[in-house]
């Protein structure tokens, strides 16, 4: 069974060595330290790599056949749907607690 030290381990993840040793330390990744150094095994690493699959929130590649929305951004407006009005000048002082004067009235 093959082992890696912090650095080759980090290296084998695409992490950096700080950030293994975080996971190390928060039990995320299996390791041991049987003197100064810190020890991974392989299948450990392997299997980290592995639970990563299982929890990740992006789409499975297995999928990409699907049909895609045509525009990805979240500010675009889509027609048919109600596009809300800007706020006003006044509004944006409520907002920021700006003292606003009010409009003179018509006599």
């Amino acid at each position: 069974m093959k082992t890696y030290a912090l650095e080759e381990a980090a290296a084998f993840l695409y992490l950096s060595p700080a950030t293994l040793r975080q996971k190390v330390k928060s039990g995320e990744v299996k390791a041991v330290k049987p003197g100064r150094r810190w020890v991974f095994l392989e299948a450990d690493l392997v299997s980290y790599l592995h639970s990563l699959y299982a929890s990740s929130r992006e789409a499975p590649l297995s999928g990409c056949d699907k049909e895609k929305p045509l525009c990805h951004s979240t500010n675009a407006a889509t027609p048919g749907w109600y596009a809300s009005q800007r706020p006003t000048e006044s509004e944006y002082a409520t907002l920021l607690g700006l003292p606003t004067s009010k409009p003179p009235r018509n006599i």
